[in-house]
């Protein structure tokens, strides 16, 4: 995030997604971006989504920084975003290499297959327990993508989708239409409290000494901790010890945070997690609507208790979700297919006509997740005391039907990572570190970079840092 001015604004989707946020109109128009971003071709806006998203991320931490100097929004400085350096970010899983490795993205059952009735269906079979949900779910002979390919040409698309999420797993019948509009952003509570004052941050801190309890996994929230704990917050990542995250996936978007694990269920890991509670200034939550409330940590809920908190929810088919969507799992690929994103894809990026095909990035995850660090942040600006909803959906409604294709042009400036006939290169952006895992190789934020590497998830203490 550089203070200057050069480069050409587009602010057609910042101003969208910042009017979303809440933000003073006036300021859309002081974020600019310069430089060459390419994210691949396709049939929809990509580029503006993965643009504005980081540009009203970049502007709500100035917004915070100016607050928190004793200043106010009209206070923001115009800055610039790269585009390089977003296009670099936004595909971050596939710039890394842990010891020289490429990560495995998705796994052999996971993908697109044809049903008996010409349609087809979406799995993620990534973990585990999806895997095992989905051999019981189609009584599948073996766990090999030709014993799924029969069992799900033998039956209806809707027919697949139902019988394994009735068994705890993942697949989604590809959708011909768009799906019901979604918000992208919804504000759900203002508790009238404030919380913790804040005072002056280092520079290019605007989140120091601020405390986030991670509850979070896979991609758009741990984006969005990982993008705050960059710009200064210390961010507390929870899981449920008996739910192991990938290693992969958590060498990616571990950065900027520590990683622990509780039991909720068990009282002494409970008591622990209340006492980090009792200290936190943001929770930011990533599981389906419901599974928190069990525990008493839904978002009026803890709002009840710590009125000066700011939550942020974040879900995958949006909070008013259409018939059971609302309290299912999903992962962004799942969200592209059944909300007709993969059908508009069909043919494109090289996909045989007809085929479902996909975004050139997981652009609903990596989207979303800078919207929910953005939120986090305005929350901050305006003294806390809110809860904000998210959702895969509400970013894919909003790419669909409502984000324009932006206004001007790549400015004259190019960024770090253009090369010398002005088109786009990532290498740039691409940073390697040592970590828990091993030497990895990795995209840098467009806001800069982290201090260190991930440790390894699960492995640090369930405490605070010392406020610094």
């Amino acid at each position: 995030m550089t203070n200057v001015v050069d480069g050409v604004g587009r602010v057609g989707g910042t101003a969208q997604a910042w009017a979303a946020l809440g933000g003073a109109p006036e300021l859309a128009g002081r974020v600019r971006y310069r430089g060459v971003g390419d994210l691949g071709e396709g049939p929809l806006p990509v580029d503006e989504l993965a643009r504005s998203t980081v540009g009203v991320c970049a502007l709500a931490a100035a917004e915070l920084a100016a607050v928190r100097a004793g200043g106010g929004a009209g206070d923001v400085a115009p800055l610039v975003v790269d585009e390089g350096a977003v296009a670099t970010a936004f595909v971050s899983e596939r710039h890394l290499r842990v010891q020289g490795r490429a990560p495995v993205s998705f796994a052999p059952l996971s993908g697109f297959w044809q049903a008996a009735d010409g349609g087809w269906v979406r799995t993620h079979a990534n973990y585990p327990h999806h895997e095992a949900a989905l051999v019981r779910g189609l009584g599948l002979p073996a766990a090999t993508p030709e014993a799924l390919r029969a069992a799900v040409s033998g039956r209806p698309a809707v027919e697949v989708q139902e019988a394994v999420y009735a068994e705890g797993g993942l697949a989604v019948a590809v959708a011909e239409a768009y799906g019901e509009p979604q918000p992208l952003v919804e504000p759900v509570r203002e508790s009238g409290a404030r919380g913790r004052r804040l005072g002056p941050a280092p520079v290019g801190r605007p989140a120091a000494g601020v405390r986030v309890l991670d509850l979070t996994r896979v991609i758009a929230g741990p984006v969005a901790t990982r993008t705050l704990g960059l710009l200064g917050a210390d961010v507390l990542r929870i899981d449920p010890p008996g739910l192991p995250e990938a290693d992969d996936a958590y060498a990616d978007t571990g950065f900027g945070k520590r990683s622990a694990l509780l039991d909720l269920a068990e009282p002494g890991d409970r008591a622990v997690f209340e006492g980090l509670l009792a200290e936190a200034d943001v929770v930011v939550s990533g599981y389906r609507p419901g599974a928190l409330e069990r525990y008493g940590l839904g978002a009026a809920e803890l709002l009840e208790r710590r009125p000066g908190l700011v939550v942020a929810e974040l879900c995958a088919w949006g909070w008013r979700g259409w018939g059971p969507w609302a309290g299912r799992r999903g992962f962004d690929s799942l969200v592209q297919a059944g909300y007709g994103i993969a059908a508009r894809c069909a043919g494109a990026g090289g996909v045989p006509r007809g085929v479902p095909g996909a975004l050139p990035a997981q652009a609903l995850d990596h989207g979303t997740g800078y919207l929910v660090a953005a939120g986090v942040l305005r929350a901050l600006a305006e003294g806390g005391g809110r809860g904000l909803r998210f959702s895969l959906a509400g970013t894919g409604s909003w790419l669909v039907r409502g984000l324009g294709a932006g206004e001007g042009s790549a400015g004259a400036g190019a960024g770090a990572g253009a090369d010398a006939g002005g088109g786009y290169s990532a290498g740039g952006w691409l940073r390697e570190v040592d970590s828990g895992y091993g030497g990895l190789r990795y995209a840098a934020s467009p806001f800069g970079d982290w201090a260190r590497g991930p440790s390894r998830w699960g492995g640090d203490a369930a405490v605070w840092l010392p406020r610094g």
